[in-house]
């Protein structure tokens, strides 16, 4: 795949490209904020690098999340960039997807991802460990392999590789595509939980010797396991999760917001929320400061001439403060506007994209869903039952934070529960 460039669209050719929905945002090389980003209004972000940069006796661990479209990949690569952070830490961000298999995510998959990205990345940034660290991986690694040996009957320690580069590359790859090999990983480390925990603490601590500053780790993507999932990982096993000598910046669910296990790791907890734009008692758009927020989203990609100002403004209203949202409504006008042959993009063009999102919710809500998007859309509370848990990840219902926290239903589905 060829590199992507962040160039301003002049067409709509250049603009579909930019409103590409999962585009990350990485930073320039020099630091600075990558051209596309955006900075929202008293972003938590600053928080989280305020605590990041505080000192501290004991590595961190903070859980990140947010709902689905509302930018914590561009966050957590914005915050990489940062250059008080680069100063201050060692830093890798990847996404748990790489490294395991997010259906069947285990805190031990995890942990094995964590020490394999801190293994390798750091040598391939060309960073040395020390010769008496690398002999006593190696012995781990043997250890590991003859367990694992007893159950994938001599197959696993030829197939994954004789030296420890091979073995953090294949072993991750294989745990999560093979899911016998994964049930004797498993199953290895259970039996030694401490000895995994304490691979990651020699190489961050080999890290920290080496470069003066501390390793810091962002897993992306850890949201996307299902609820059971994280309530196992973060709740059942934090303790675990939280040993690594490392600092470590979790994505974790939404719905581990919504539930009572969020208690588990409420103290270093960081949400990200949406964009509000009305005022939660009367509903009536109100927010020129989320406006202009949504509205530098658009024309930081492309410019202003492809689009209606009135077109502009009601996409930004119709994706309900949620970047991602922004992002499918645009792309999508941008295509009916090429199909139409049109050099402009037409408030017609966004009031198809919003029936498009429309139509979807339409196959998946229930009586009862539109019982409690109708309420939902009169009280502007959060009901917590069961019900609004899986609305809140479909994005039926966006939550805002303007002091109290808030939520509405998702702006496109108006006509839809006032029919």
């Amino acid at each position: 795949m060829d590199e992507f460039y962040y160039e301003f669209a002049k067409d709509f050719d250049r603009a579909w490209l930019n409103f590409e929905l999962d585009l990350p945002l990485h930073p320039n090389e020099n630091g600075e904020p990558n051209s596309f980003y955006v900075n929202r209004i008293e972003n938590p972000l600053e928080k989280l690098k305020d605590e990041l940069l505080a000192p501290f006796y004991k590595p961190p661990k903070f859980f990140f999340s947010g709902h689905r479209g509302c930018g914590k990949s561009t966050e957590l690569l914005h915050l990489l960039g940062d250059v008080e952070i680069q100063k201050k830490y060692w830093p890798i961000n990847f996404s748990i997807r790489q490294d395991a298999d997010i259906i069947d995510l285990d805190f031990r998959d995890v942990l094995l991802a964590i020490g394999g990205r801190l293994f390798r990345e750091y040598r391939q940034a060309g960073g040395e460990l020390p010769e008496h660290l690398l002999k006593e991986l190696d012995g781990w690694r043997g250890k590991v392999l003859h367990e694992v040996q007893t159950t994938e009957k001599g197959r696993f320690s030829s197939e994954v590789g004789a030296t420890l580069d091979a073995f953090f590359i294949n072993a991750g790859l294989r745990m999560k595509l093979e899911p016998a090999t994964r049930v004797g990983l498993r199953q290895t480390f259970e039996k030694d939980i401490t000895g995994l925990i304490a691979v990651i603490n020699s190489i961050s601590s080999a890290i920290y010797a080496k470069e003066k500053r501390y390793p810091l780790v962002l897993i992306d993507d850890m949201d996307k396991p299902e609820l059971e999932k994280a309530r196992a990982i973060f709740h059942d096993h934090r303790e675990i999760m939280t040993q690594p000598n490392c600092v470590i910046v979790y994505t974790v669910s939404s719905a581990l917001f919504y539930s009572k296990e969020f208690d588990a790791i409420r103290d270093q907890a960081i949400f990200l929320p949406n964009i509000s734009l009305s005022n939660p008692s009367s509903g009536e758009i109100s927010s020129t400061e989320g406006i202009e927020t949504l509205k530098k989203f658009i024309t930081l990609r492309m410019s202003p001439t492809l689009i209606e100002p009135n077109a502009a403004r009601l996409a930004i209203e119709y994706s309900g403060g949620v970047f991602r949202e922004l992002a499918r409504i645009m792309r999508t006008s941008i295509g009916r506007a090429r199909r139409r042959k049109a050099t402009l993009i037409e408030i017609s063009d966004v009031e198809w994209s919003a029936t498009e999102i429309r139509n979807e919710y339409r196959r998946i809500l229930d009586k009862e869903d539109i019982k409690l998007l109708r309420r939902i859309s009169k009280t502007k509370r959060l009901e917590y039952v069961d019900r609004l848990r899986p609305l809140l990840q479909l994005l039926a219902v966006l939550e805002y934070r303007d002091g109290e926290n808030w939520c509405d239903i998702h702006p496109v589905l108006r006509s839809l529960i006032d029919a």
